[in-house]
């Protein structure tokens, strides 16, 4: 789904300029994390705190891209970023989908925040075996990962990857348009090109226009800790409903794509930021 399926081998020299190999990119996982801490409980600021790298000063938001800059070196984790679905059903089922292209169950991006919040869980436990400050950072990435509606996309064409368009004047790949264009071009347009700006209006919107919406996407049925089969299954709808939707091979998305296209990026990134820090504050209570 994403570029390291396609690029791996070409790319490795620019882990750090590719834009294809970010979920959201830097801005998108950024905002989430910046909205999450905003939220944090006393007690989970506290654990958020303890388990960042001192270089990250207490920012989460500057080590959300993490996940993405380690996939080179931790092989294993690139299945993790997302989930392959069944052409054109625009449904999610953990048990059908969330496997590697090997076939190995629970390796896909709803399989890891499982595993990682499980690993959470032990904190505070001298019995821990776990590196919690990497269970952190991978789960703040795949909870962004995951409202991406193309990194729950289609099989064949491996999340947009593969669906080449135009982007106004410039080629691109679809996966890439939803990972970076859209937030790219609303900065530019409307916030300065400052993502602090974009990420003060999706905060106002989430205590304004979504206030009464929050709740719901805190809420995980059965106590759950965290329940990424909800997000997943939101995410492939989006993905069929709006990223998707009147895309061909060739198309140039322009301004009726965008504007219409935004409020969902917007609504998603709002989503995972709520979600992260919902989930750490029943995590670390």
């Amino acid at each position: 789904m994403e570029c390291h399926r396609v690029h791996i081998l070409a790319f490795v020299s620019l882990l750090f300029v590719c834009p294809v190999v970010h979920g959201w990119g830097v801005d998108g996982h950024l905002t989430i994390c910046r909205i999450a801490q905003s939220r944090l409980s006393e007690a989970a600021a506290d654990a958020v705190k303890k388990l960042l790298p001192h270089s990250a000063d207490n920012d989460l938001g500057s080590e959300c891209s993490w996940a993405d800059r380690v996939k080179f070196r931790y092989h294993w984790s690139s299945a993790l970023h997302f989930i392959d679905t069944p052409d054109h059903l625009c449904t999610y089922q953990y048990n059908r989908d969330c496997k590697d292209e090997n076939g190995v169950k629970d390796r896909c991006v709803a399989g890891a925040i499982n595993n990682y919040t499980s690993q959470l869980l032990s904190y505070g436990s001298t019995a821990s075996q776990y590196n919690l400050t990497e269970a952190l950072l991978f789960l703040s990435h795949f909870m962004g990962d995951i409202h991406q509606p193309l990194h729950v996309g289609f099989t064949s064409d491996k999340g947009g990857n593969t669906i080449d368009v135009h982007w106004y004047t410039r080629k691109q790949v679809l996966h890439h348009v939803w990972d970076d264009n859209i937030i790219d071009t609303a900065e530019e347009r409307f916030y300065d090109s400052n993502v602090d700006q974009l990420v003060n209006a999706i905060q106002k919107n989430i205590t304004t226009e979504w206030a009464d919406q929050t709740k719901t996407w805190e809420t995980c049925s059965s106590n759950k800790t965290t329940c990424p089969d909800i997000y997943a299954s939101e995410s492939i709808k989006a993905a069929c409903d709006w990223a998707y939707k009147g895309v061909t091979e060739g198309s140039v998305l322009e301004d009726d794509y965008f504007l219409s296209r935004l409020p969902t990026v917007n609504l998603r990134l709002a989503q995972g930021g709520v979600r992260l820090a919902a989930t750490l504050n029943r995590i670390f209570g």
